[in-house]
């Protein structure tokens, strides 16, 4: 990027170069939202271009000479925008590009969207002179007037006094659930192409985003009409239509357009995505993905937690942050993924995999946020924090309020059965069995079944270096016919 001499006033670089910069920990001056405290972003349509100070940038709340070093503070960034080719559709589109530009300056890490925005500001940034968020907003401004010239006219208004935060944060969050709703109706079915998403390929260097009807962008800030509409106005931007080509399978959302974006936008890493599969040919998953989702194969099940849950530990032991990097990174894991939020609400929602049928545990938070989105005749199957902290304690809850996995899966969509669930009643096929020695047979113990046995826990004792004698090791069977034809007792030998 060419520099102009009102960028050279910047006591930092900016540069596209940049994006993907991480700031660590030992390196950081000052964090700004993330989990530890509230934050937002968000642009807002003005179409009355004399309400607009246009390069103006202020600020409520401390400044960053004002701020404690290594401190964690709150952080809203709100821009009003006008132009004669700027529609309030278009509020979502701009919006998102937050991310891209502000990834251009040196010592300033932006990570996330929307309400989970998280920002860290560089020691060597503040050493190099530094000292006021405006000197942030003023370059961003100025990189969206620059990349996109139909922004005529913006101005700033950043945010750091928790309390107005939190204040803006309610609106903010209404704001966001209006822009959601609306594209609830529309389905992957009545569209001829989906779109990319190449936003986060700078931290995610081989991630797939495809944004269709019924599949949010894993972020949740870009929806299938934002999509289109930043396509329109920016046909070389991040959003370039994807044509759907034929339909591979309807169910598990599988495209030959889709496949062949996958081995471009990857790089040949990965040549095929099931848009609505967890385990089977999932989609990719980013950084920046609102929820994350993990397979619990002791219940063949499904848990969900997202991204701020106040949720610390799920069944599996490991928080979000844990999980998160199990599955970013722009990687295709078996097991695990990354979602959007909207994504619960899609008719397909994980449909090849069984659907709601599947999910067993989610944050208690997160569940009650998307509880409309749940049927009704799951809503009290689905256990979260407050009712099971263990596997164990996961089983036997499911057990008890008879979740689908119980005794198998059956997809809803098309009747197949797609897990055998591992409750199983053991049957006896003969009245009675061979026993060497005359050793009798216990009453109502079976003693020969073909009982289907999709997932058996067996443990054994751990042997090697490092292992604990006493530590169990299980070894999972999953869609295995175990038969028991006979049963030999025998006495051991001196007893």
């Amino acid at each position: 990027m060419a520099e102009t001499e009102e960028e050279e006033k910047f006591p930092f670089d900016i540069n596209p170069m940049y994006e993907g910069e991480r700031v660590r920990k030992a390196g950081m001056y000052v964090e700004l939202g993330g989990q530890g405290k509230p934050g937002y972003e968000l642009v807002l349509f003005e179409p009355d271009p004399e309400q607009i100070k246009d390069g103006e940038v202020s600020l409520i709340g401390p400044d960053l000479e004002d701020m404690e070093e290594g401190g964690n503070y709150a952080y809203a960034m709100i821009y009003k925008v006008y132009g004669e080719q700027i529609e309030k559709d278009l509020e979502a589109v701009i919006e998102r590009r937050n991310h891209e530009y502000q990834s251009y300056i040196q010592g300033y890490m932006h990570l996330n969207q929307r309400s989970e925005i998280w920002v860290r500001i560089s020691k060597e940034a503040v050493k190099k002179g530094l000292k006021s968020l405006k000197q942030i907003g003023k370059a961003t401004i100025m990189l969206f007037k620059a990349e996109l010239p139909f922004i005529e006219k913006m101005e700033a208004t950043f945010i750091t006094d928790e309390e107005e935060v939190e204040r803006g944060l309610e609106e903010a969050n209404r704001i966001y659930e209006a822009r959601d709703v609306k594209t609830r109706g529309l389905h992957d079915e009545d569209v001829d192409e989906f779109y990319q998403c190449t936003l986060c390929q700078s931290f995610a260097p081989t991630n797939v985003c495809v944004v269709s009807p019924d599949r949010i962008a894993l972020c949740g800030a870009m929806s299938w009409f934002d999509s289109r509409a930043a396509a329109r106005i920016d046909p070389e931007g991040p959003n370039a239509p994807i044509p759907k080509g034929d339909c591979i399978d309807p169910i598990g959302g599988e495209y030959t357009g889709v496949n062949e974006a996958a081995v471009r936008l990857s790089s040949g890493e990965y040549d095929s995505i099931k848009l609505h599969s967890f385990l089977e040919k999932p989609h990719t998953s980013c950084g920046c993905f609102e929820v994350a989702g993990f397979y619990i194969p002791e219940v063949e099940g499904i848990g969900w937690v997202h991204r701020g849950s106040k949720v610390t530990d799920t069944p599996i032991g490991l928080p979000f942050s844990t999980i998160a990097g199990s599955v970013g990174g722009g990687k295709q894991v078996k097991g695990f993924l990354g979602i959007g939020i909207q994504y619960f609400y899609s008719p397909k929602f994980i449909q090849y995999d069984g659907g709601w049928r599947r999910v067993v545990w989610m944050a208690s938070d997160l569940k009650a946020r998307v509880a409309e989105a749940i049927p009704e005749e799951m809503k009290d199957k689905i256990a979260t924090e407050k009712e099971v902290k263990t596997i164990e304690e996961l089983r036997e809850f499911l057990q008890r309020v008879d979740h689908p996995v119980v005794k198998g899966v059956i997809r809803e969509v098309d009747g197949e059965r797609v897990t055998e669930g591992w409750a199983v009643e053991v049957k006896a096929e003969a009245p009675s069995a061979e026993l060497e020695e005359g050793v009798p047979v216990e009453e109502g113990v079976p003693t020969a079944s073909a009982a289907q046995v999709p997932l058996a826990s067996v443990p054994i004792v751990a042997s090697g270096a490092g292992a604990n004698a006493n530590t169990p090791i299980r070894i999972i069977l999953k869609d295995a016919d175990i038969s028991i034809g006979k049963i030999i007792v025998k006495r051991k030998e001196g007893k």
